[in-house]
């Protein structure tokens, strides 16, 4: 039986990435490395630091790699397009996205792309969603279905 672990993201700043995830999020940081196995090393050439990041259910594994080049990969190019969370309320989506700009309008955080959240769409079943990007870049769905039920 496969289950959701965790998502890694990369990063070329380690602590303004992490502080972001812990306020956006309201997340906690659980564990840091800084010595890896060759297998770790073979596979992220460079990598100095890993940290863990916990909000709620979901775990982030943040990490950061001397060699990164800071570029963005192309839209067009094979990646993971974007990780989707469920939140339990329309309500909760309104707050995602009002604590998104009062973080972003804060000034504390490097952000790589300007992109603002969305607006909060409905689909025709009714399930809302709204998108945004953390300071990487990286796109974030947050899903609210009225039909689920909660686990």
């Amino acid at each position: 039986m496969v289950r959701y672990h965790h998502v890694g993201i990369q990063t070329d700043d380690l602590t303004n990435c992490l502080n972001w995830y812990l306020e956006f999020f309201e997340a906690e940081q659980s564990w840091r490395l800084d010595r890896f196995s060759e297998l770790t090393r073979s596979r992220l050439p460079g990598i100095v630091e890993l940290t863990e990041v916990v909000a709620g259910g979901v775990r982030f594994h943040l990490f950061d790699r001397s060699s990164h080049d800071r570029r963005q990969p192309s839209p067009e190019g094979y990646q993971f397009q974007h990780v989707c969370l469920a939140v339990d309320s329309s309500e909760e989506l309104w707050e995602m996205r009002r604590r998104w700009l009062e973080i972003y309008e804060s000034g504390k955080y490097t952000f790589a792309r300007a992109d603002q959240p969305t607006d909060i769409v409905v689909d025709d079943d009714g399930i809302q969603s709204l998108y945004v990007l953390d300071v990487n870049g990286l796109e974030f769905e947050f899903t609210y279905d009225p039909a689920s039920p909660r686990v």
